[in-house]
């Protein structure tokens, strides 16, 4: 069975992807997240984890809830992560939460995907996101053969460097970078409330026909990459960035 936690749907079409695949059933987490809903799950197949990467690891959120969540049957674990270049040393981490689970973890495998984490850097254009697409979708029915075999996903190496990014930056980045009172509104909002909507943990009010941000954002994009009057900045920072979403 596959989950899959997403932002600006990079993670998500790589779920959907990999579903095909493997013709595997795939199941959304953001929904279950926004819900507050905790349904138990069983399956014979080896779970399957699809988010993004936060900071060179899985982002916090999806680690809670599998911690939270209740799995039976297979004991096989794999995890895969979008990024815009590495996932440093993100395996080491989901291993350990695979001890945590009783899971026998599977591996972990990095995809490339266009950059999307707008707040910091600069998003690829169309045509060069169309290109790495089209190379993280190569890739993908050899990682589903991997899967289907239950082979062990071999890590990216792991260097001095991986670790200190998915160590102590990836410590550093919650508290000093995870904020939403950057968020505002342009005078192109319309009010229509799909920020509201996308965001997975109801971080997003409408008051008088406006966002506002309650004060416990996960960074995951939703809101500003799927803006369709493009009215949401992340200060001065996302300001001339091209916004980035991936739909299905």
């Amino acid at each position: 069975m596959i989950f899959c936690y997403s932002g600006t749907g990079n993670s998500q079409w790589v779920a959907k992807q990999l579903a095909q695949e493997i013709q595997d059933e795939l199941t959304a987490v953001n929904p279950l997240l926004k819900s507050g809903q905790r349904p138990a799950f069983h399956s014979q197949r080896p779970w399957v984890f699809i988010s993004p990467t936060y900071a060179w690891r899985m982002p916090r959120v999806l680690e809670q809830w599998i911690r939270q969540t209740a799995f039976t049957g297979s004991k096989k674990a794999y995890f895969i992560l979008t990024c815009g270049g590495s996932v440093g040393n993100a395996a080491a981490y989901a291993q350990k939460l695979c001890a945590e689970k009783q899971f026998d973890f599977g591996g972990l495998a990095e995809v490339v995907m266009p950059e999307n984490y707008i707040a910091l850097y600069d998003a690829p254009d169309e045509k060069e996101s169309r290109a790495i697409i089209e190379r993280a979708k190569s890739g993908l029915p050899a990682l589903a053969g991997q899967i289907l075999r239950q082979e062990r996903i071999s890590a990216p190496p792991v260097t001095l460097r991986s670790r200190f990014l998915s160590g102590p930056i990836n410590q550093l980045f919650y508290p000093v970078v995870v904020k939403d009172k950057a968020f505002v509104t342009k005078d192109s909002c319309t009010g229509c409330g799909l920020c509201a909507k996308r965001c997975p943990l109801n971080n997003i009010r409408l008051l008088e026909g406006k966002p506002h941000w309650q004060g416990h954002c996960t960074h995951c994009m939703a809101c500003i990459g799927t803006c369709p009057t493009e009215a949401i900045e992340y200060g001065t920072k996302s300001q001339g960035r091209r916004r980035h979403f991936l739909e299905g």
